[in-house]
Protein backbone atom coordinates (compact mmCIF):
# COMPACT_ATOMS: atom_id res chain seq x y z
CA UNK A 1 0.00 0.00 0.00
CA UNK A 2 1.13 3.37 -1.18
CA UNK A 3 0.79 6.23 1.83
CA UNK A 4 -0.23 9.89 0.87
CA UNK A 5 2.80 11.32 -0.29
CA UNK A 6 5.28 8.60 -1.19
CA UNK A 7 6.70 8.86 -4.68
CA UNK A 8 4.96 7.35 -6.81
CA UNK A 9 4.35 6.04 -10.92
CA UNK A 10 0.67 6.50 -12.68
CA UNK A 11 -0.63 5.51 -16.00
CA UNK A 12 -3.23 7.24 -17.97
CA UNK A 13 -4.93 6.57 -21.82
CA UNK A 14 -5.04 9.83 -23.25
CA UNK A 15 -6.15 8.76 -26.28
CA UNK A 16 -7.69 5.25 -27.50
CA UNK A 17 -7.12 4.36 -30.77
CA UNK A 18 -10.73 5.38 -31.59
CA UNK A 19 -9.60 9.02 -30.81
CA UNK A 20 -6.46 8.80 -32.58
CA UNK A 21 -5.98 11.45 -35.80
CA UNK A 22 -6.47 10.09 -39.09
CA UNK A 23 -3.68 11.89 -39.93
CA UNK A 24 -1.13 9.84 -37.67
CA UNK A 25 0.75 6.68 -39.67
CA UNK A 26 -1.72 3.26 -39.05
CA UNK A 27 0.72 1.48 -36.77
CA UNK A 28 0.09 4.46 -34.40
CA UNK A 29 -3.57 5.31 -34.39
CA UNK A 30 -3.47 1.59 -34.14
CA UNK A 31 -2.50 1.30 -30.51
CA UNK A 32 -3.93 4.26 -27.50
CA UNK A 33 -1.77 6.99 -26.79
CA UNK A 34 -0.56 6.77 -23.11
CA UNK A 35 0.83 9.04 -20.43
CA UNK A 36 2.94 7.61 -17.24
CA UNK A 37 4.09 10.50 -15.13
CA UNK A 38 5.67 10.46 -11.65
CA UNK A 39 4.98 12.48 -8.44
CA UNK A 40 3.80 12.76 -4.93
CA UNK A 41 0.50 10.52 -4.04
CA UNK A 42 -1.76 12.67 -2.66
CA UNK A 43 -4.09 9.78 -0.71
CA UNK A 44 -3.40 6.27 0.70
CA UNK A 45 -3.83 3.71 -2.28
CA UNK A 46 -3.02 0.11 -3.59
CA UNK A 47 -1.96 -0.79 -7.28
CA UNK A 48 -4.23 -0.29 -9.37
CA UNK A 49 -6.04 2.48 -7.74
CA UNK A 50 -7.12 5.74 -9.67
CA UNK A 51 -5.31 8.58 -7.83
CA UNK A 52 -4.25 11.92 -7.83
CA UNK A 53 -0.51 13.17 -8.08
CA UNK A 54 1.34 16.64 -7.28
CA UNK A 55 4.12 15.91 -10.02
CA UNK A 56 7.70 18.05 -9.26
CA UNK A 57 6.21 21.13 -11.22
CA UNK A 58 2.71 21.75 -9.58
CA UNK A 59 0.97 19.87 -11.81
CA UNK A 60 -2.05 17.60 -10.24
CA UNK A 61 -2.13 14.39 -12.34
CA UNK A 62 -4.90 11.67 -12.35
CA UNK A 63 -4.23 8.08 -13.11
CA UNK A 64 -4.32 4.38 -12.25
CA UNK A 65 -1.35 3.73 -9.15
CA UNK A 66 1.26 1.28 -11.47
CA UNK A 67 4.28 1.79 -9.31
CA UNK A 68 5.54 3.12 -5.68
CA UNK A 69 9.16 4.66 -5.63
CA UNK A 70 9.79 4.05 -9.10
CA UNK A 71 13.50 4.48 -10.38
CA UNK A 72 15.16 4.16 -13.38
CA UNK A 73 15.67 0.72 -15.01
CA UNK A 74 17.31 1.72 -18.12
CA UNK A 75 20.81 0.55 -20.04
CA UNK A 76 23.20 1.62 -22.48
CA UNK A 77 23.52 -2.26 -23.12
CA UNK A 78 26.11 -4.99 -23.31
CA UNK A 79 30.15 -3.98 -22.77
CA UNK A 80 31.49 -3.35 -26.68
CA UNK A 81 35.89 -3.60 -26.51
CA UNK A 82 35.55 -2.45 -30.05
CA UNK A 83 34.20 0.81 -28.54
CA UNK A 84 36.53 0.92 -25.32
CA UNK A 85 39.64 0.54 -28.12
CA UNK A 86 37.88 3.05 -30.01
CA UNK A 87 37.78 5.78 -27.14
CA UNK A 88 41.54 5.05 -26.02
CA UNK A 89 42.35 5.71 -29.37
CA UNK A 90 40.61 8.34 -29.92
CA UNK A 91 42.30 9.82 -26.02
CA UNK A 92 45.84 9.13 -27.67
CA UNK A 93 45.33 10.84 -30.66
CA UNK A 94 43.35 13.84 -29.13
CA UNK A 95 45.69 14.33 -26.33
CA UNK A 96 48.37 12.08 -26.93
CA UNK A 97 50.27 9.77 -23.88
CA UNK A 98 49.06 6.49 -22.55
CA UNK A 99 45.68 6.09 -21.49
CA UNK A 100 45.73 4.98 -17.72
Amino acid sequence: MAENGDWVRIHNVILTPAERASAVPDDTKAVPLELWTKGYLQTDANIGENVQIVTRTGRIVSGELVEIDPHYSHSFGDFVPELQQAGDEAFHFLFGGDVE
